[in-house]
């Protein structure tokens, strides 16, 4: 009995060791330098345009004086200033719709390195807008920045899916939220009066968008590209062994390999798929509308409508107006302290309680902040009730809905559909985006307070599908998390890809036995003992 339990403390040991070896410093520093450039610059970029915002309208009015002798009517400045935040939106649009080809050819890690040039030039325009005296570079440089926010948002958390062992490919996922979250943070903290939020300093917030993308435009290059890209699209064995070496930090990375190669098997091809074919093929029929539901609600469940009232509920709360802006603080500090604690913990809990419970905690405090809203005038403690509420949403959000959406889009698909999933996950993303800043303002000014009633009622439909229709995909590989899906599909996998691609499984089976014989040659076998 004491040798059994000797036994058990070496196999639970040699357990956290391998852990501990996952956590290479290429891989720490891939998804570090790959987020800083990418989503940081996302959040960074919804954040960055509310301070300002004063600001920009007066250099919008005296533009146009400048241009036609006489001041912007109120309604064209409004349109104006409408363009300018949600055009964003737009662009990000077409950088999803683009991404696809771009990772196919350059790669996920190229992709992420050259999408810093639309950064750098949108930075460029916006900056430099105000010297010139056109807000059409503004507006221009918002459009650009949306491409390039598009494009790293599909591309980094391909990327990180890709270079993660299953046991902490959650965690690392969870980067980009982390830095969603952050770059919203560093927005709000630069748009302090003390730092750029000045009528002469605000196109500084512009500019500092150049800083993380050159950071990552020069690191990022000395790091692999995606293994399994260069094992299954690129066919190149040797680069994929030394990338799977530097990632994992070991040498024998024999059964790495081997398990992409049985997705292989199973995959018949990896060729890859068009969203049509995608759309077609019945095997993923269910990981679609998951990835529809769970992208639609992450945009759609109101936390937009939270920042609208934000300074509403704070100056109600009698919080002086001046001192408003660093109270706004607590609700970025608030969300990226939930980021953090969704990323540490998302591997021992899963994917599926912390988006459910997410989604569910929301429903519940929009509920409750209805409530103090509509009484808060009759009770004067109310209102810090309110300030909870606010806090406990986007704490909700941040724990699960705010980054595993993206988490599972990179999780459900085999190497040959990844990329037109994310490219439709993309498009419900931005297209929701661009669809609550053009609706919300009609909700607000309709149904007033009532209008989180709404959110809450989309929060708890997509709690409600997601406790019937997703499984956990925690520490499970590609192909396993297929199979857990091919019931609801009511078809086997296999079934399926020779149904899909007879055409192609002579092919794929050359390929194999290409693979084989490398292995077998000895290309994997270095190091191996």
């Amino acid at each position: 009995m004491e040798d059994k339990q000797q036994s058990n403390g070496v196999m639970k040991d040699n357990n956290e060791l391998k852990k501990k070896v996952n956590w290479s410093g290429s891989l720490i520093v891939a998804s570090l330098t790959g987020a800083f450039g990418s989503s940081f610059l996302y959040g960074y970029n919804l954040s960055v345009v509310n301070a300002p915002a004063g600001y920009i309208k007066k250099f919008y009015n005296e533009t146009w004086e400048r241009r036609y002798g006489f001041s912007v009517d109120e309604g064209k400045l409004t349109l104006l200033w409408s363009i300018t935040v949600s055009i964003f939106a737009i662009g990000g649009l077409v950088g999803a719709i683009i991404v696809t080809p771009i990772v196919k050819f350059f790669g996920r890690k190229c992709t992420l390195v050259l999408n810093n040039v639309f950064a750098v030039a949108a930075a460029l325009l916006m900056s430099l807008s105000l010297l010139a005296g056109s807000f059409e570079m503004l507006i221009l440089g918002r459009v650009i920045m949306g491409i390039d926010a598009g494009i790293s948002l599909s591309a980094l958390p391909m990327y990180l899916s890709e270079i993660s062992p299953k046991e902490i490919r959650g965690s690392l996922g969870q980067v980009t939220a982390i830095f969603i979250c952050i770059g919203v943070f560093t927005g709000q903290v630069l748009g302090l009066p003390e730092i750029f939020g000045q009528e002469s300093r605000w196109p500084f917030l512009f500019g500092a968008i150049i800083v993380p993308s050159l950071i990552q435009a020069v690191i990022l290059p000395f790091l692999p590209e995606s293994p399994r890209y260069l094992l299954l699209e690129k066919h190149d064995t040797s680069k994929a062994e030394k990338a799977f070496q530097r990632f994992l930090g070991k040498d024998d990375v024999s059964h790495e390999i081997e398990e992409v190669l049985a997705e292989s098997r199973v995959q018949r091809n990896t060729k890859l798929v068009s969203i049509l074919q995608l759309l077609r093929t019945r095997a993923v029929r269910w990981q679609i509308v998951t990835v529809v539901v769970t992208m639609g609600c992450y945009q759609l469940c109101g936390l937009n409508a939270i920042w609208y009232y934000t300074n509403n509920i704070f100056s109600e709360s009698g919080i002086n107006h001046e001192t408003i802006p660093y109270v706004t603080l607590s609700t970025g500090a608030v969300e990226t302290l939930a980021a953090v604690f969704s990323g540490l913990v998302i591997e021992r809990l899963g994917r599926r309680p912390l988006l459910i419970g997410g989604f569910g905690l929301m429903t519940v405090f929009f509920g409750v902040l209805t409530v103090s809203l509509t009484l808060q005038n009759t009770v004067h403690w109310l209102p810090y009730l309110s300030i909870f509420c606010i806090l406990a949403i986007i704490a909700s959000f941040c724990i699960g809905p705010g980054g595993i959406p993206f988490v599972l889009t990179g999780e459900f698909f085999q190497q040959s559909q990844r990329p037109a999933a994310f490219m439709i996950a993309g498009t419900v993303n931005w297209l929701s985006n661009f669809a609550v800043g053009l609706l919300f303002p009609f909700i607000q000014a309709g149904l007033q307070t009532y209008c989180f009633l709404v959110f809450a009622g989309i929060c708890f439909a997509g709690a409600t599908y997601l406790f019937f229709v997703l499984p956990e995909t925690k520490n499970k590989t590609f192909h396993e998390i297929s199979q857990a899906f091919a019931n609801r599909n009511k078809v086997t996998l296999e079934m399926q890809e020779m149904k899909d691609y007879p055409g192609e499984r002579k092919s794929s089976e050359e390929q194999e036995s290409n693979f084989t014989s490398s292995v077998d040659n000895g290309e994997t076998k270095k190091g191996i003992v």
